[in-house]
């Protein structure tokens, strides 16, 4: 017996959360699961059913819907985002000074974790047989700094801000060093952290780092450094249906639940 066609949409499009649990959790997006129900994959239908809306955009982060999908492939475009979209990160740390009170190995993980800013279109993968990078696959960074006493600090002071110079050390003190034709080509790329206030380590006077870093082009799913991404995420779209006529005091109790869902949804998705 075939099923009808509306229970049919709201089992394959639609996670129903009930009174008591979850139903049709499990995605049926797939020919011949359901008798007389033509569910045959194609291509000029979901074009015409499949869109995009962006919903907020900036420097930091990008919210979307995509209408008209399965929850499984939004999912893989969440893997794909975190897993296989190259970006330029520190691989190789050349520490030929560090006198501060964080072990090598250390500081340079913290290296390795500063998001790079800079097109991985424009690089090619690194041979891991290779010793030396080239100006198609390589972005030589040097941090160089040392902290000094400040002959100009009040003599009451006891700020190490008004004390030393230099005694924090951060993301924004690395520098690009252009190998090759770098300069010409990448003249207005502006490479170097996305972040200049990320803290690194902290000096004293005689303290100082001396470190030459090489960024390559990777993948999060070699190492999470590589992630284009902080996180990646997805949810579903609500769409709340009321069973019953609601009044008086339990009414006031819903209004005040869909204010609170507008405040996390935003008006489009309530």
């Amino acid at each position: 017996m075939a099923a009808p066609m509306s229970n049919v949409d709201e089992i394959r499009d639609r996670v129903i959360l009930g009174e008591f649990g979850v139903k049709n959790v499990h995605t049926t997006d797939y020919p011949g699961n359901y008798p007389g129900y033509d569910d045959t994959w194609d291509l000029e239908k979901f074009k015409k059913n499949f869109r995009i809306d962006i919903v907020h955009s900036d420097e930091n982060m990008l919210e979307f819907d995509m209408i008209g999908i399965d929850a499984a492939i939004a999912n893989a475009f969440r893997r794909i985002l975190l897993a296989e979209v190259p970006t330029m990160a520190i691989e190789k740390a050349f520490i030929y000074n560090n006198t501060s009170i964080i072990q090598d190995e250390i500081l340079a993980h913290r290296l390795g974790l500063v998001p790079i800013k800079a097109d991985p279109r424009l690089f090619e993968y690194r041979n891991p047989e290779d010793q030396e990078g080239t100006e198609i696959d390589t972005i030589q960074l040097q941090l160089k700094v040392k902290c000094t006493r400040n002959p100009r600090a009040p003599k009451d002071s006891s700020d190490p801000k008004e004390l030393y110079l230099n005694h924090m050390v951060y993301s924004g003190d690395i520098k690009w060093l252009p190998i090759g034709n770098q300069a010409d080509v990448f003249a207005d790329a502006k490479i170097g952290p996305v972040h200049g206030d990320i803290l690194l380590a902290q000096l004293r006077p005689g303290q100082e780092l001396d470190i030459v870093m090489h960024c390559v082009k990777g993948i999060g799913k070699d190492h999470a450094k590589f992630s284009p991404v902080a996180t990646a995420s997805y949810r579903l779209l609500p769409e709340i249906t009321l069973l019953q006529t609601i009044e008086g005091e339990q009414a006031e109790r819903i209004l005040v639940t869909f204010d609170y869902l507008i405040l996390i949804w935003g008006h489009e998705h309530v």
